[in-house]
């Protein structure tokens, strides 16, 4: 069960997310904002985890349940992580990044996509960039595979579902709680947070990666000698 927690630790760990905070904050009626963008993430992520462990994991066999996320896909997924931590680590992202640059005219880097659709202010925008945006990623898949194997019943496999999505959105479910109670403090947090992530957050992406990857392979590789 614990491990399943530090999942969902890495899952939260959403530079994008929190960057979408930031300038929701300071758009009219953020609270508004806040809350389509809770709601368009939880209705992509509970629904994907409930089809996921109720109806595939439960729709027949046991190996059924293997088959979405077995020992091959824990593998499979356990090096796609371990190579984005190694990418990451060497800058050879950034390195590749100066390359496309430097065979094009400098120009004044303007707002991302997200940003000009978050920039409209609506909520229905931010509803639908939550789905779009809160698609399972490694940590989320690892931890439905955990959980099919805890043994933990309906009632335990919602519940823990449920806790997962939201650890998932803690990035921006602390900044809406923040706004009822004290506005600009959280504006003033949520931007040094971000500033921890640009002086930082590189180095706690390869660690969680890494670890993520070495747990995945560790773990497929006692499925398979089991």
């Amino acid at each position: 069960m614990f491990h399943i927690f530090l999942l969902s630790l890495v899952a939260a760990a959403n530079a994008t997310l929190l960057a979408a905070v930031t300038v929701m904050l300071y758009l009219p009626d953020p609270k508004r904002l806040l809350l389509g963008y809770i709601a368009g993430g939880l209705l992509t992520s509970l629904s994907i985890g409930f089809l996921i462990v109720f109806v595939v994991g439960d729709g027949g066999t046991e190996s059924s349940s293997e088959s979405v996320i077995g020992p091959g896909i824990e593998i499979t997924l356990g090096l796609i992580s371990l190579l984005v931590a190694f990418v990451l680590n060497g800058g050879h992202d950034q390195r590749y990044k100066e390359r496309r640059r430097a065979g094009k005219p400098a120009v004044e880097k303007g707002p991302s996509k997200v940003e000009q659709l978050l920039g409209r202010g609506s909520a229905r925008v931010t509803f639908a960039l939550g789905v779009v945006l809160t698609l399972p990623g490694v940590a989320y898949l690892a931890a439905l595979r955990d959980l099919q194997d805890l043994g933990y019943g309906t009632v335990g496999e919602l519940l823990v579902i449920l806790g997962f999505n939201v650890m998932l959105l803690i990035l921006i479910e602390v900044p809406l709680v923040g706004y009822y109670v004290a506005p600009e403090r959280t504006v003033v947090e949520v931007e040094r947070f971000q500033g921890w992530l640009a002086r930082r957050g590189r180095h706690a992406a390869v660690v969680a990666f890494a670890v993520v990857g070495a747990f995945l392979l560790l773990r497929a590789a006692v499925g398979l000698s089991a």
